[in-house]
């Protein structure tokens, strides 16, 4: 009976242990009864029976197991799952080599029809029953864990028949109140022996101690993993914590969903902080301007760009900046034209004041009126604009034969010197000589008269002459004959009106 009782503790421990939950430490690390094949780069199973000098005490055979070993006595016999029994092996290796046979069977629950057997148990993932020595008359039962339990009547650890019979129960295991062994909660009752830093996992009739997610076993300490310097979790960031870690995205993206990939934020859409136009780039964003503005230092607002002072040749007259733009204007008596240049309005052509009597003369920026008869006594109209004294007056005898009306326009500071007007005789006299001079008008000495030929002379402008301001300068041509039998004069009247603007 006491071979019997020790059997059965042996074997309840041997699937206690096998049961155990592994916790691997690394890659390269195995659980107790496990070492390391770097060749197959898997974990195989230690033979204890091998390695473990004297493993079975009290005359007990050690037979090899996966992940430990079993002590049976040398009468045990190994029964593989097709429930036919194999021959008694009193030699261990023989024991052993009945073993692994058997461990590629699955373990199947159900009766055996064998006589001569006592107690017997299905080894979870072994794929064997070990059975003690024969006793006449057995009786099967069939536990939930496959553990198959052979009784003969006289079995002491039978169910009795009277309640307040007490039962001897394994390790690990109680009397329940229906007088059956149950399995002890000891994580619960708190008779574990787990460290503070350490998660406790009841087994049946044992139980584990475990390091809480996020932390592996080191000696006898859990420390915590690391998972940022693994192969990486996180697609941008990572941050370790104690037990856990969580991911992070550079500025400019968000997590998704998954909490692992980071997407871009589109800031145009989300948080627009654009003054005018907002364009997202990958991770970033930048801001534009409209036309006629710039970015200000925060890169943000727009700035009115002051298109007339950065060139002063945008408009031909005045520019007038605004915002976002320019314009420019004309003075007054022009027109824009093509949006920048100016053109003088002909006020003759469109409204025109003069009286019938007059007529009407265009200059830069204006118009006059004059008279349609400048003649003055004793001069007659001969034609348009010409003026001559008739010989048979005796008042014309000192005077120029003819006085002509010419009328033209300058703008304002006019640049210097300056040709402006040509004077030349239309009528030419044999053997006569012909002189120009300024007869009036450059008091101030803004003309000079330049001979061009011994027909004509041009009038140069030599001082700059600003308006509005009418200027009347007589031009005279002086005829005389090479022998002294003939001399005469002619005069030019030449009206320069300056206009009051300069562009």
């Amino acid at each position: 009976m006491m071979l019997k009782t020790l059997f059965l503790t042996m074997l309840t421990l041997a699937l206690v242990k096998s049961q155990d939950t592994e916790e691997t430490i690394t890659y390269t690390q195995c659980t107790d009864g496990y070492e390391w094949d770097p060749v197959r780069q898997q974990c195989k199973d230690i033979d204890e029976c091998d390695i473990v000098p004297d493993a079975c005490k009290g005359g007990m055979k050690c037979v090899n197991h996966y992940g430990g070993y079993l002590c049976l006595p040398k009468t045990a016999q190994i029964i593989v799952n097709n429930e036919q029994p194999q021959q008694e092996t009193p030699a261990a290796e023989n024991i052993g080599a009945a073993a692994n046979a058997a461990a590629s069977s699955s373990v199947t629950a159900g009766g055996m029809a064998a006589s001569g057997m006592a107690t017997s148990a299905a080894v979870p993932g072994a794929g064997y029953i070990v059975s003690a020595a024969a006793v006449a008359g057995p009786e099967v039962q069939t536990s939930r864990n496959n553990f198959v339990i052979r009784r003969n009547p006289a079995d002491p650890q039978r169910v009795p028949s009277n309640p307040s019979h007490r039962i001897q129960c394994a390790t690990g295991y109680e009397q329940s109140e229906h007088n059956i062994c149950q399995d002890i909660d000891e994580c619960t009752a708190g008779t574990h022996n787990c460290r503070t830093d350490q998660v406790c996992i009841n087994l049946r009739g044992s139980f584990a101690c475990q390091c809480p997610p996020g932390y592996q076993k080191r000696g006898e300490q859990c420390v915590d993993i690391d998972e940022c310097a693994m192969p990486p979790y996180c697609h941008q960031r990572c941050v370790n914590t104690p037990g856990s870690f969580y991911c992070q995205c550079s500025p400019g993206f968000q997590l998704a969903a998954n909490n692992y990939t980071c997407v871009d934020i589109n800031e145009c859409d989300a948080s627009n902080q654009c003054a005018q136009q907002c364009y997202n780039i990958l991770g970033s964003y930048i801001c534009h301007c409209n036309q006629g503005y710039e970015l200000s230092s925060d890169r943000l607002n727009c700035e009115d760009i002051d298109e007339c002072r950065t060139s002063s040749y945008l408009c031909q007259y005045q520019c007038v900046n605004e915002p976002g733009k320019f314009s420019c204007m004309c003075p007054q008596g022009y027109q824009l034209v093509r949006g920048r240049t100016c053109q003088d309005i002909n006020e003759c052509e469109t409204t025109n004041e003069c009286r019938e009597d007059e007529m009407c003369w265009n200059y830069h920026g204006g118009f006059r009126c004059y008279p349609r008869n400048p003649c003055q006594e004793p001069y007659v109209l001969a034609s348009e604009n010409r003026c001559i004294c008739p010989v048979s007056n005796a008042l014309c005898r000192d005077l120029p034969q003819a006085i002509i009306y010419k009328y033209m326009s300058l703008r304002s500071d006019r640049s210097v010197p300056s040709d402006i007007f040509q004077i030349q005789a239309t009528t030419i006299y044999a053997n006569t000589i012909n002189t120009f001079q300024l007869k009036s008008g450059n008091e101030n000495g803004e003309f000079y008269l330049r001979p061009t030929s011994p027909v004509s002379a041009m009038l140069v402008l030599v001082k700059s002459l600003s308006g509005p301001r009418e200027y009347i300068v007589d031009l005279e041509m002086l005829t005389v004959s090479s022998i002294g039998t003939f001399r005469t004069s002619s005069v030019l009247r030449l009206t320069i009106i300056v206009g009051p603007f300069s562009f």
